[in-house]
């Protein structure tokens, strides 16, 4: 069991270079399942999650190999099982994605229901209407998920929630289906985008993905062949720019696509950070006094629910009561009674954080109950007086390449220690 050890109040300051997305990785990878050929992948981050798919994908029967630390080549031309086990994906709830990708490929797919955090029900009803307007057949037995297709047709789909899973599952079913397939009221973020240039790149024939219509025209075979680099993560980045207003430093957070920060560079701007901004860069500046704010997490391009609780932590110590409304996940608020440990004042009302700010939180020993509430308490460790231990570093290495080391080099005291 590791745990970190923060000694607080030491304000950030310097630059930190992000790593390439998590959430866009962990459906790449799948997607690579439906090439004819192998390619090359990079700017993968070091992480357990894509650490498990890549282990996955071998036992499937694909060739894995590291080219260097973030390069990845992958040949899935040797996979001819189409099962995935609960045994094999029981830590990632993006195992998902393979559905899409084994029914694109070969017709049919059995995966188990998805692991990961735990932060509420994850639905599949709008992955499985997809499925089932491309032709499919659904069958769930003992908790796996089994899709039949004779042969996938191209459909018109309109999502009745937006949906970052089916909107990718239903992707990667439909590029190589017979015809054109439409899907409307899709999801837009970055990710999403990320997996159709991805495909593009390697022979699909997909349009409009970031816009409220995306058009997927079926294709015989995707060639692969091809290098494609993973976009920079939105939410690591966003994590290091609230840490920054936080601890009240002075952080440039570089190697990022600024585009994608604009609602939380709002909503810093409104709590009093300074920002300036390049074209590959935002550089944040805390100040002494942070303000109050109202924040509701929307689907993309609002408020982003994976910073939702890096923001809850910012405002424990703001002047006056802010809100922050979970507008996504029904049970994102497990951390909670972590952060009354260190001394913050929140009252949960339904899916609203009520926040009095206080000037100050207190070392604890705090436990972090999934990935972004364990990068969450951090923050608070890094802003708190005297120590804290963060326990369930396991959860923040799921998502976050060297954290720790990233952290220190931007002056924080902290080390993992086992």
């Amino acid at each position: 069991m590791e745990k970190l050890i923060i000694q607080g109040q030491v304000p950030l300051e310097g630059e930190v270079v992000i790593s390439g997305s998590k959430n866009a990785s962990v459906a790449v990878l799948p997607a690579a399942v439906l090439l004819d050929g192998p390619c090359t992948i990079e700017n993968i981050p070091e992480i357990d999650d894509v650490k498990t798919l890549e282990c996955i994908l071998s036992k499937l029967g694909a060739t894995v190999k590291k080219i260097d630390m973030n390069s990845l080549y992958l040949d899935c031309t040797g996979i001819k099982s189409y099962s995935a086990s609960y045994e094999m994906i029981k830590r990632l709830r993006a195992s998902y994605y393979l559905l899409g990708a084994l029914v694109g490929k070969f017709g049919k797919a059995e995966v188990a229901f998805p692991g990961g955090c735990d932060f509420g029900f994850r639905p599949m009803d709008q992955h499985i209407k997809g499925f089932e307007a491309l032709g499919a057949k659904i069958e769930i037995e003992h908790g796996i998920i089994k899709v039949r297709a004779n042969k996938l047709i191209g459909a018109q789909i309109y999502l009745d929630v937006v949906s970052v899973g089916a909107t990718i599952n239903i992707m990667l079913a439909a590029v190589r289906a017979s015809g054109t397939t439409t899907i409307e009221n899709p999801a837009k973020e970055p990710h999403v985008v990320d997996v159709a240039n991805f495909l593009n790149a390697m022979g699909a024939d997909i349009k409009g993905a970031g816009t409220d219509v995306i058009k997927i025209n079926g294709v015989e075979s995707l060639p692969g062949r091809g290098t494609y680099s993973i976009i920079p993560d939105q939410i690591e980045a966003g994590t290091f720019m609230i840490a920054a207003a936080a601890t009240k430093g002075d952080v440039t957070v570089k190697d990022i696509i600024p585009k994608h920060m604009e609602s939380l560079s709002a909503k810093l701007t409104e709590v009093g950070a300074l920002l300036e901004r390049g074209e590959d860069y935002i550089r944040v500046i805390g100040r002494n006094k942070i303000k109050r704010a109202n924040i509701k997490t929307l689907p993309y391009p609002g408020f982003p629910t994976d910073l939702q609780p890096q923001a809850v932590v910012m405002l424990c110590t703001a002047q006056g009561t802010s809100t922050v409304t979970e507008g996504i996940w029904d049970m994102r608020f497990a951390y909670i009674d972590e952060l009354k440990r260190m001394g913050a004042k929140i009252r949960l009302e339904g899916r609203m954080a009520v926040i009095e700010g206080t000037p100050e939180l207190s070392g604890a020993p705090v436990s972090a109950s999934d990935l972004r509430a364990g990068a969450a308490l951090v923050i608070a460790g890094l802003i708190a007086e005297g120590k804290t231990e963060v326990h369930g570093v396991k959860y923040i290495d799921r998502g976050y390449q060297h954290f720790c080391e990233k952290l220190k080099n931007l002056g924080a005291r902290i080390q993992k220690i086992t």
